[in-house]
């Protein structure tokens, strides 16, 4: 079976000498783009929303300031630990740093550049052999960046930054998939870019994937002042909203158990789908089982992850879980309630994720397969698409094809 991967590794560590005055005292990926939303707060954000629960940085200049603002915090259900190193090392030389505490296979970025991918697609099942997956991006003008030479999926070599390159050329995006074995290859201070990877094309262990998605780094005056007004509008996108038994997992009778998880037809590539298609996938589902005493809400986390980490080994996620314990026939006080606002057809659940994300609501939608399910995403103002039980990623792409007509009839 493919390794499921939660653990990701970014370097904090870089002086931005280019950007002046404006890095003094403050650690380049915690300069602010928007009134109290740091660029490093959005990268780790991305992370964590697509499952990644290990987040590790690593810290070197004014690294104090990384672990004040960082260490122990959370992001979704994801738990931030920050290393500090004591000496400069490189890119490389950190991951001496965290060697011991490394999963056998983890995702390696830059807090100080932003390339939206999905990142569970990146992390898909390594090829015998292969060590390390870099996450590549095309583009037109590479003489900035260098570039990457490719053979098939196999990266044969890389180019220096030259004036004379000319695109389209991928260039490397800044983020990877590593085997821990990588980390046992750092001999003292060394760049990962500049050292590491060239062994690893000699052994012809290193793959390239090419994405399509934004990418920026905030190394530059003036990509800093484009992060300030481009990613903070990013963060809103459509949502993609489902009830969960019957549409995604096979409605067995109050489903909880992990061992009982059997998932609709194409309900797993329809999740890829939305994810490669910058939708927010939320879960809103009624669990009246709580209420009856039948399971707990940890069960239901625990479904959830397993939920996720079967996602994950296809390239998908789901970004939030929204679930309603409550019901008028409730044998556990606490969730007896005769109206709950949570309980569909009350549209609570959804009105709640859409005050907290971000969202665009003319090409969101609700998928169902219950009147109460439709009745809910009409009250809060949704689209709604009833499932039949049959091919759901067919209906995500009617779904898909609505909001875009809808959004340019705008």
């Amino acid at each position: 079976m493919p390794p499921y991967i939660k653990q990701a590794v970014f370097l904090v560590g870089g002086k931005g000498t280019r950007l002046g005055k404006l890095t003094a005292d403050t650690p380049k990926p915690l300069l602010e783009i928007a009134p109290g939303v740091r660029f490093l707060d959005h990268v780790l954000g991305e992370a964590a929303r697509q499952g990644f629960v290990d987040l590790i940085l690593l810290a070197g200049h004014l690294g104090e300031e990384v672990q004040a603002a960082y260490h122990g915090r959370r992001f979704y259900e994801a738990e931030v630990k920050v290393m500090r190193e004591v000496q400069p090392q490189g890119t490389g030389g950190a991951l001496a740093l965290v060697k011991d505490q490394l999963d056998p296979w983890f995702l390696m970025g830059n807090g100080d550049s932003l390339f939206e991918i999905n990142l569970r697609a990146l992390t898909l099942a390594p090829r015998p052999g292969m060590k390390a997956r870099l996450a590549l991006r095309q583009v037109s003008d590479p003489s900035r960046y260098g570039a990457v030479q490719l053979d098939g999926m196999r990266i044969s070599g890389f180019l220096e930054k030259e004036t004379n390159l000319k695109g389209p050329m991928p260039i490397n995006g800044g983020v990877y998939l590593l085997e821990q074995s990588v980390a046992d290859m750092v001999k003292g201070p060394c760049s990962i870019e500049q050292d590491i990877f060239p062994q690893l094309v000699e052994q012809w262990a290193i793959d390239g994937q090419i994405f399509e998605g934004y990418f920026l780094d905030i190394g530059l005056p003036d990509t800093y002042a484009q992060a300030c007004m481009e990613i903070p509008m990013r963060t809103r996108r459509p949502i993609a909203f489902f009830d969960r038994d019957g549409v995604l997992n096979q409605d067995n009778g109050y489903t909880h158990r992990p061992e009982d998880l059997v998932w609709m037809p194409n309900a797993k590539q329809a999740i890829r789908t939305l994810n490669d298609a910058n939708y927010y996938t939320i879960v809103v589902t009624n669990q009246a089982g709580i209420a009856r005493g039948l399971y707990t809400p940890e069960a239901v986390r625990h479904f959830h992850q397993h939920m996720q980490e079967d996602l994950a080994r296809t390239g998908g996620h789901i970004d939030a879980f929204y679930i309603c314990p409550y019901h008028p026939e409730a044998v556990i006080e606490r969730f007896r309630a005769f109206d709950h606002p949570d309980r569909k057809p009350n549209p609570g659940m959804l009105l709640k994720a859409m005050h907290e994300w971000p969202h665009d609501k003319a090409k969101s939608f609700l998928i169902g397969d219950k009147q109460s399910d439709i009745e809910a995403a009409n009250k809060a103002g949704v689209r709604a698409y009833f499932y039949d039980g049959s091919d759901l990623l067919e209906l995500v792409r009617s779904a898909l094809g609505d909001g875009f007509r809808g959004h340019n009839d705008v």
